[in-house]
Order: structure tokens, then sequence, then C-alpha cells
């Protein structure tokens, strides 16, 4: 296994220039690879796609397979050290990299966040310590089980174990007999019911953890769902309670430092009513890699979220972000690239890259579609308030979703 630290500009012991590895071609690994490269290392890229976003702009694009042994072995060659963009990669394929280079996440914390079950568990040994628990939940992976679940659960929703994101394997249920039909109907796969809350707002904290332990975050992130997948998020002073917000950044700590986490991690949280002034705090889940929610920091802070997954992985000092502008993140879906009858458009940029404190981020994905992270927009700016007179701008030019931010 390669020495820490990793040194940016520096020849490796295979001859070759320092390289760091990601598995994944998406967007999150495009930005990966730039904040890799503005540093001086070379990226190599291990995914299928010969379009990936990630592989267009790489060193080395390796084409294979995520269980692939070649790809493996090739990619285990090139770099220094290795990383993932997404949570659906093969824990088992980080193991057989982690025999040869440092990786960062492991398999082992990679494999909780693939499934609900040991994820919630992992909450409940962690972040409980700061009394911040999950939704109440039964576990489904029998008939058995389905027959005993408690009354008092329901309403709910139920969700699969594993290969769940953006909503999908997701089903709202009402009922006994509703509840037995989703899980009919997502196959009788393994699930976890959670209980319905009264929920109040939706926000994450994003950290980033050293090999030694240290560990620095960002401010608690304000988010706002559509569909299932983050369409606003939302970071100033005084987007949330100080006092939620210390208890969400806490309780990430917590938990990475509970499985001895490498890298970013993200946890989003459920503010919830519970009779209290400014609401209870229930951690979802849980993200190792760079976050959606977190792409403001490239525009609004003087340390990027990527900036910290390349230092976290090549060993390097992790320095303590500072936010130095309120800031909203816009989603930019691929309906934005399409009419009211669904045929292909260019949105109008012209109008968009006109407004003050505005930064566009698209993806290099070559076709859009409902649904699809084709980019987002961050809106920077002196106060909050201008802030979010141009974020309604830009959401009103591009056709988002309603941004209903307070004048």
């Amino acid at each position: 296994m390669s020495a820490l630290p990793i040194f940016p500009g520096t020849v490796s012991e295979s001859g070759q220039p320092a390289t760091l590895g990601v598995m994944g071609g998406g967007q999150l690994g495009r930005m990966f690879v730039h904040a890799a490269q503005r540093l001086g290392y070379f990226t190599a890229v291990l995914d299928p796609d010969p379009h990936s976003p990630a592989g267009r702009v790489s060193h080395h694009h390796i084409q294979t397979g995520y269980r692939d042994a070649q790809g493996l072995a090739k990619l285990a060659a090139l770099c220094d050290a290795v990383t993932t963009e997404f949570e659906n990669v093969p824990a088992a394929a980080l193991q057989t990299l982690a025999a040869r280079r440092p990786v960062a996440p492991g398999a082992a914390a990679v494999a909780i966040a693939q499934d609900r079950i040991q994820e919630k568990s992992h909450f409940m040994a962690s972040a409980g310590v700061a009394g911040v628990r999950c939704a109440p939940y039964a576990v489904i992976e029998t008939q058995a089980q389905l027959q005993a679940v408690p009354a008092d659960l329901l309403p709910g929703i139920l969700k699969t174990a594993r290969m769940g994101y953006d909503g999908k394997g997701q089903v709202r249920v009402r009922d006994a007999a509703e509840l037995a039909a989703a899980w009919a109907e997502l196959e009788q796969v393994h699930c976890v019911l959670e209980k319905m809350l009264p929920l109040q707002a939706e926000c994450s904290v994003i950290v980033a953890r050293g090999w030694t332990g240290d560990i620095v975050s960002f401010p608690p992130q304000l988010n706002r769902h559509v569909d299932g997948i983050l369409a606003v998020t939302e970071v100033y002073e005084g987007n949330m309670p100080p006092a939620l917000a210390e208890r969400a950044r806490v309780a990430t700590e917590l938990i990475a430092n509970h499985i001895g986490y490498v890298g970013v991690l993200c946890v989003e949280f459920f503010v919830v009513d519970d009779g209290s002034e400014h609401g209870g705090l229930v951690v979802n889940e849980m993200a190792p890699r760079p976050h959606n929610s977190g792409h403001y920091t490239m525009d609004a802070c003087d340390v990027s979220q990527f900036d910290l997954q390349v230092h976290a992985m090549a060993g390097l000092p992790l320095p303590r972000p500072r936010q130095h502008s309120p800031a909203i993140m816009l989603n930019l879906l691929g309906d934005s690239w399409l009419d009211a009858a669904g045929q292909p458009r260019t949105p109008d940029w012209q109008a968009v890259l006109a407004l003050p404190g505005a930064h566009l981020h698209l993806y290099g994905k070559l076709h859009a579609r409902p649904g699809r992270k084709m980019g987002h927009l961050t809106i920077t700016g002196a106060d909050v308030a201008g802030v979010k007179a141009v974020a309604r701008q830009a959401a009103a030019i591009l056709g988002l979703p309603g941004f209903e931010g307070a004048a």
C-alpha cells in the first residue's frame, strides 16, 4: 500500500505522476477530478460509460464494470489512492483495491450506507449519544415480520434496504393492507418501514475526516426536495436555529468517528414537530461521498467539499472551511431542457448569467431527460435578502419548482 501523505506534483513509487482515482464517472466524479487536477494530481476514473462526465475530463478513463478484475487491477496500478463518487459501487471492489492502495471511504463504511438496516443500527449506536435518533421503524425481511409490524408505525414509508436513492425504492403506505401490497410490489426484498413524522424541514451536514481522525465540517444546509430529489439548498447564518444546527453537526461527527470514517461524508436529517420550540432532530440517511446539498461550497466557501475529498484521501491537512457568502443552490434537472410539450429546448442562459452572483455549473451530460441531474446554479451575494431575490428570479427564468424564499 502506498505511503501517506501523497503530495501533488510528485512522482509516485511506480514512476508515474502522483495520481488519484475515483470509482464512478458521474458529476460528483467530474467535480472531484477538477479539484484534484487544480492541485496538480493526475486522475483516473473507472466507469463503464464511454461518455461519462468524469471520464471525459480525466487523464485516464478505464471503461470497465465496477467488478471487473482487470479494470480494478489497472486502477490500482495507476493510482496512489482511490475514492468513490456514489454509494452503490460494490463494497467488494473497494476491498479489492484496498489490498494495494489507500481507499477512502473504506469498504466497511460504504457497505453500511448501502444497507438501510445496517445504517439505522449504526445511527442508533453513534448519533444516539447526542440524543439524535432515527424515526421509529421496523425491519421487514420475512412474512412473519410483516405481520408483526406495530400498528403505531402506520402510516409510514416502506423503503428497500438496498439500492434506493432520490426517492426510488420508496412507497408511502397508510395501513396494513397497503403495506402488504407495497412489499409485494417491491418483490418482497428486504425493507424497512419508517413511521411518517410531522416534518418541519430537512437539513444535512457535510464533514471531512482524515486518516488520523482529524475532522472538519461545513455549516448545516437547509434543503427542500421535490418528488424525492433535492431542489433547493439554503446556507447562511440563521437558516436554522443555532442549537438545532449544532446538534446536527455533533451527531454527524459522532457518526463519522464511530466507524473510523475517512473522506467526505454527508448525513441527512429531518426536523420534526415534537412539541418543542424549534422541533426535534431525526437522522435519516448518510452518503459516503460529497453530496448534492454541498455543491454551493464551490462558490460560497474558501474550500469546497471536493477539495476536502482530495485532501482527506491523500492524507493532506484538512483546512477548516470558511463560508464567505450566503448561498442558495438550485438543482437543474433535465426538465428545464424540455418545453411543455416535452420537446428539447435550450434554457435561457443569457438571462440566467446576467443575474448578479449567479454561478452556473453544467455536468457535461449529452442527453437531458426529466429528473436527470444536469447541473446546478449557485447564487451568492452580500446579504441573504438579495440572494433570495436573485434565486427567485433564476427559478422563474428556468421554470424550476417554486422557490418560496422569504422576501
